[in-house]
């Protein structure tokens, strides 16, 4: 069964998924702006993908919400430091049911939206996938791309289920979890490790892992991040570490974290809420986080924008 779905950041993450669902007959809304809403508008959205190129045109893309009317599901991917204004932003697209799903990084994106739209509006989602705006209009997909997202308290709804098989029926890779918070804290562990990495170094994840200097670092920043989930009680899947340093040496050497990417053309990155909230929530909970502190340091100059 079609669902109508709006993607609120339609930009590497939301523009991708959003684009497979659409292509599979899903009524799918996009919300952008500047030269990549204009793109969108005139030339539609373009995938570039192993799986498969895609191109759909026309499609309905703006920078109102409120022109888009009541959905199902809400692809909230805009970045951590648009997530405030965004979710005020969102409200027009909510009726009672609507499912505001956050494919957001760190761990407190949930709490964010639940202030502004209720708790009940909102659930937990985790995307693990590596693409990049290439030109406005033009999607990159380079590796990874599945979907993971549950509602808060646990519960198998009928909305999730109805997302999941949606999802599923447009040949992406989802998962409806029972524990989104813990899927939330494992994406959050290594994704806070690996953007620091390559924002500190500069480089892309080949450079770091055939370094064994770096590859140390790499390694000790991630047991920081664990330590700092024990911590807070988060009870983190046992071999989850292996299994991220064996993530690190797989990847495509050529791949950047997203966080890489903002840096090196001079957008806002989501520091804050990666190494900074390492070390901000290990402050908290008495836990030294000495590599998380230096990423942090080193680059809260460019946290803001401006060419590194």
């Amino acid at each position: 069964m079609a669902i109508r779905i709006a993607v609120f950041g339609s930009g590497a993450v939301g523009g991708y998924f959003g684009a497979r669902l659409a292509a599979a007959g899903h009524d799918v809304a996009f919300i952008a702006r500047g030269e990549h809403l204009s793109a969108l508008q005139r030339r539609g959205l373009a995938i570039e993908s192993p799986k498969g190129n895609l191109h759909i045109a026309p499609i309905r893309a703006t920078d109102d919400p409120a022109t888009i009317g009541a959905v199902d599901v809400v692809f909230f991917t805009v970045k951590m430091y648009d997530g405030g204004p965004a979710a005020a932003a969102a409200r027009p697209l909510l009726v009672p049911g609507t499912a505001v799903v956050t494919f957001q990084n760190g761990v407190e994106s949930v709490e964010i939206l639940s202030r502004a739209l209720g708790r009940e509006a909102v659930m937990g989602g985790v995307a693990y996938i590596a693409a990049v705006i290439r030109e406005p209009g033009v999607i990159r997909h380079t590796a990874m791309g599945s979907l993971i997202f549950g509602e808060l308290d646990g519960r198998v709804s009928s909305r999730a289920i109805a997302l999941r098989d949606a999802c599923v029926s447009s040949g992406l890779d989802a998962t409806l979890s029972e524990r989104i918070e813990i899927d939330l804290w494992e994406k959050f562990v290594r994704l806070a490790v690996l953007s620091g990495m390559c924002a500190i170094t500069r480089s892309s994840v080949g450079a770091i892992r055939s370094d064994p200097d770096l590859f140390a670092m790499l390694s000790s920043a991630l047991e920081e991040a664990f330590a700092v989930a024990r911590a807070k009680k988060i009870p983190l899947r046992r071999g989850l570490m292996d299994e991220i340093l064996t993530m690190v040496r797989d990847l495509p050497p050529e791949s950047k974290a997203s966080m890489l990417e903002d840096l090196e053309r001079g957008r806002p990155l989501e520091l804050p809420w990666l190494s900074g909230a390492v070390v901000r929530l290990g402050r908290e909970a008495g836990v030294p986080t000495p590599i998380h502190s230096f990423i942090n340091t080193a680059l809260n100059l460019h946290s803001r924008g401006g060419r590194a």
